[in-house]
């Protein structure tokens, strides 16, 4: 049924099936929050000790091994990490499809053995397995998507997906909220159930993905033409017309950027990426850092603490064991709720304008958190108004983030790299959000056991600095079609004003050329001649 559909049905089925994957990647983060708390997994990994509470509240586990407790969870992004990378260099020989499928069988290896691991290096082994599979998965997902989407509902196609992504946060919460209602809490079900639902939805994720087409840039990439033309005329038109306009004239750019890309294919191993050796003036290397750096400040802006310090500021408000649950869970809810304000607005303000005002928004509400949280330790007697301030400001930043830099970060290194190394390159912005996240799930408490609630002030600032780092080298992508990136790269200056004149004049260079080649009785001259000429004049 798939290889007949066309058209929007065609769309919204990969966008479905992509958001199998992006729904496995929050669930999968989501799950440990829970069964860190479970007893029983406590006991197992000999993290501390649990007490009973009263019928209100059941049992309740004390840690007192909270570095080896963030040892376990830190040591997934080493996984993610290495698994980006590898993912990366498949997606582009193999294909998008099957290294999708390689990464799933990593993830169901990894899921079969943290449900069933009986100490802690038995765990920290599956975990790395688990991260090896979703790194293949965040290098990739992102990438099919957006070679598939429109240049102009390419970021909605991909946040859209964020919103399952945030569903499986929600699910894995309440699904672990549910199970501590078990018995007495502490059987070995409240921990080993929720690490083993992981593996439905990466199961339907497999099923689907041999009737999922290729992204069609891949296959012109490798030279099958007459597939991708045939993918691009179901994917541009409702009757899958493979001569429809939309289709040829995407198809003509993409074929003319390959031509381009391939006499540079020399730079297309990590090192050279990095190190934009031999990237014929495309300047990689530029790309490879701003994708590294923007998932890394993702998690300096403050969501990673929020994560940890939720659920303290609603104990401190005189909140009891099981409200706070209650008010966490309604945060992720809220959370996956502003995801939709994201699919809303990220092609129609772009994505400069969506980092900026999140950026403030965010700020704002960390630097006030913290403030109320002070006040709040200052004066226990007015528990219900500093404990509701700090409360309401945790909520209004996790609504902010999830409406912002959720998902742009995601989106933005799926579409600035040339399609020769697309694959390798959203793998370095899995690596940067690899390196934020293990960093941070170790420093975090440490730094909330240092400095306290001050923390959140540090990651408030933080939020303000980003935004003259994002106004002078974050260029705009949205509603350019990907084949479009080269032009603002082209740019020996890395600052934005000057990649928008070089892109503003590449672009009428290579309308001119095509007006003057239509005129001609001519295919007129390829994008790699029109990119050489605006190089040297920039």
């Amino acid at each position: 049924m798939a290889s007949k559909l066309a058209g929007r049905k065609l769309y919204y089925t990969i966008n479905a099936v992509a958001g199998l994957a992006i729904f496995f990647f929050g669930y999968d983060q989501g799950m440990m929050g829970g069964v860190n708390t479970s007893p029983d997994y406590v006991r197992v990994m000999k993290l501390g000790y649990s007490t009973y509470e009263g019928p209100s509240e059941g049992y309740v586990a004390t840690i007192t091994e909270p570095t080896r407790q963030g040892g376990i969870v830190s040591i997934y992004y080493f996984g993610t990490l290495l698994g980006c990378l590898m993912g990366g260099v498949l997606g582009d020989r193999l294909g998008r499809i099957k290294t999708m499928i390689l990464g799933s069988l990593w993830v169901l290896f990894g899921a079969a053995l943290q449900c069933s691991a009986q100490n802690i290096a038995w765990m920290c082994c599956a975990r790395i397995i688990n991260g090896i599979g979703t790194g293949h998965l965040n290098a990739i997902v992102p990438v099919w998507s957006a070679e598939v989407a429109t240049h102009t509902s390419r970021g909605a196609f991909i946040a859209s997906e964020f919103t399952l992504n945030i569903f499986g946060v929600v699910v894995a919460y309440w699904l672990e909220f549910g199970l501590g209602f078990i018995g007495d809490g502490t059987s070995q079900v409240r921990w080993r159930f929720p690490i083993a639902f992981q593996i439905l939805p990466v199961l339907a994720f497999m099923a689907c993905l041999p009737m999922m087409p290729e992204s069609p840039r891949w296959l012109i990439k490798m030279g099958r033409n007459a597939e991708a033309r045939e993918i691009l005329g179901r994917l541009r038109s409702e009757d899958g017309n493979v001569e429809a306009d939309r289709a040829v004239r995407e198809y003509d750019e993409i074929v003319e950027t390959v031509a381009l890309e391939k006499e540079h294919a020399s730079r297309n191993s990590y090192l050279s990426m990095f190190f934009g050796r031999n990237d014929g003036g495309l300047h990689v290397a530029r790309r490879v850092q701003l994708s590294i750096w923007l998932q890394i400040v993702q998690e300096w802006v403050g969501i990673a603490a929020i994560t940890v310090y939720a659920p303290t500021i609603f104990a401190e408000a005189g909140y009891g064991a099981r409200k706070s649950q209650w008010l966490s869970g309604l945060n992720d809810i809220t959370y996956m709720l502003s995801t939709l304000l994201a699919v809303v607005t990220i092609d129609r303000l772009g994505r400069r304008v969506g980092l900026w005002w999140g950026a403030v928004g965010q700020g704002i509400s960390l630097i006030l958190a913290g403030a109320f949280s002070r006040l709040l330790k200052d004066h226990p007697e007015k528990a219900a108004q500093y404990g509701g301030a700090a409360a309401f400001f945790v909520f209004l930043y996790t609504f902010v983030f999830g409406a912002t830099w959720l998902t742009i970060p995601w989106v933005y290194p799926t579409e600035t790299f040339p399609l020769e190394v697309r694959a390798k390159g959203n793998a370095f912005g899995v690596f940067g959000w690899s390196i934020g996240n293990g960093w941070l799930t170790l420093l975090n408490p440490v730094m909330f056991n240092r400095i306290g609630e001050n923390t959140l002030h540090i990651f408030g600032a933080i939020n303000f600095l980003s935004i003259p780092l994002v106004w002078a080298f974050y260029p705009e992508t949205a509603n350019r079609t990907l084949e479009e990136m080269d032009y603002l790269f082209m740019s020996k200056s890395p600052f934005v004003w000057d990649e928008e004149e070089n892109f503003r004049r590449m672009k009428e260079e290579a309308e001119r050329s095509r007006i003057e080649g239509k005129t001609a009785g001519e295919p007129g001259t390829p994008a790699s001649e029109v990119v050489n000429v605006g190089d040297e004049k920039n």
